[in-house]
């Protein structure tokens, strides 16, 4: 395998709605549409679009919404051998997105905290180039990622997500100090280095250089900071890059976003790119994802990518 993906797998609902609404409020809903989801699962399917071989280690309920899972990862020509079918639900996401493409997110983790170190195979990760773990929802969850990771010889590429939130860095130092590509927001980064770091009248660029530095001092080899519409921020701690976005004519669903640009990222790491060149392919990625509603329904194939690319490069 060119990439194993680990992490929660989850059966998205997306509500479009008028706003997100503030306590007490009554908003209206526009339409509803469901879909396969989970962090790291979307990255695996936007690295199967462009061409790399994956597969997935999770689990699913042996419920409607688990086969609906599996049946989407068979058709994007994603792994499934490794994941685990187990009685109960299927995790869920509830996401309420608005006309500005701004989002809120609900999880309900479900079976997903019935994965344990035991039951991940070993060999098979080893086997892959990279193996890209994102967050689950509980404590126990991330203990078992630590565990793995103690076991690892394939290369970590590691979302933590809210986990920066929820548990701050002191618990995923493990993580991050092996990461070899840590992909993080800049509400993210913000979250793991406030406290730690003099960020006082700081810009946004500022910090991300200042935040992204910090965690390569603390053992990350590459860190990726995304800026929303500055780009992103890519180091290894020796070459430093300000990467612009790529244009988008409109913004539907910024949900899944950081997903995709993991995708491009990681797609451009494993054919050979420079490390400004995987920062452009991120933010192509990303830039198709939120044009379409959902984690999935915009990722770019391998043609698509390649030309928004070439352009790209050209109009610089």
């Amino acid at each position: 395998m060119d990439v194993v993906g680990l992490g929660a797998l989850n059966f998205d609902v997306l509500y479009v709605v008028e706003r997100i609404a503030g306590g007490g409020e009554e908003v209206g809903v526009i339409d509803v549409k469901s879909a396969a989801g989970g962090s790291a699962a979307n990255t695996i399917v936007g690295l199967a679009r462009l061409g790399l071989s994956v597969g997935f280690v999770g689990v699913v309920g042996n419920d409607s919404e688990g086969k609906f899972i599996l049946e989407e990862f068979r058709r994007e020509n994603v792994d499934i051998s490794h994941i685990k079918i187990t009685e109960g639900h299927t995790g869920r996401a509830m996401s309420f997105v608005d006309a500005s493409g701004e989002r809120a997110l609900y999880i309900l983790p479900g079976v997903n905290d019935d994965l344990h170190l035991e039951d991940i195979d070993l060999e098979y990760v080893n086997g892959a180039k990279i193996l890209h773990t994102s967050s689950f929802v509980s404590r126990e969850q991330l203990e078992m990622q630590k565990a793995l990771v103690r076991r690892l010889k394939a290369r970590l590429s590691f979302s933590p997500g809210m986990l920066c939130f929820k548990f701050g860095l002191d618990n995923i130092l493990e993580l991050v100090e092996r990461s070899d590509f840590l992909f993080l927001s800049f509400e993210e980064l913000e979250a793991l280095v406030k406290g730690r770091l003099r960020t006082e009248n700081e810009t946004k660029e500022g910090l991300a250089e200042k935040g992204a530095a910090f965690l390569v001092d603390l053992g990350a080899n590459v860190v990726s900071v995304t800026l929303g519409k500055l780009g992103c921020y890519v180091t290894d701690g020796e070459k430093q890059h300000l990467v612009k976005a790529y244009p988008v004519d409109r913004v539907v669903d910024t949900t899944g976003a950081g997903d995709a640009f993991v995708a491009g990222f990681l797609y451009g790491v494993l054919s050979g790119r420079r490390l400004e060149d995987c920062g452009k392919l991120g933010n192509i990625a990303a830039a198709f994802c939120i044009r379409e509603y959902g984690c999935r329904m915009g990722l770019p194939s391998r043609e698509q990518l390649e030309d928004a690319f070439l352009k790209f490069r050209a109009a610089e």
